[in-house]
């Protein structure tokens, strides 16, 4: 359960610093998800999932 918080944690990490270093940047492309298709979006996040499932598993093993 350790894991998962840091895991988490680390998430925020990384946008906090995108959003800070990139605030323009990140509000254009907030703004051009808008005109994705959700099916678009729904099998981009599933493919990031299953991505970053595999590293976890990589790395853990």
């Amino acid at each position: 359960m350790r894991d998962l918080w840091t895991g988490l944690a680390l998430v925020l990490v990384v946008e906090g610093i995108l959003y800070a270093l990139f605030p323009d940047g990140m509000k254009k492309i907030a703004a051009r998800t808008i005109l994705v298709a959700p099916q678009m979006l729904r099998g981009a996040g599933l493919l990031v999932a299953a991505i970053g499932v595999v590293l976890v598993w990589l790395l853990r093993r």
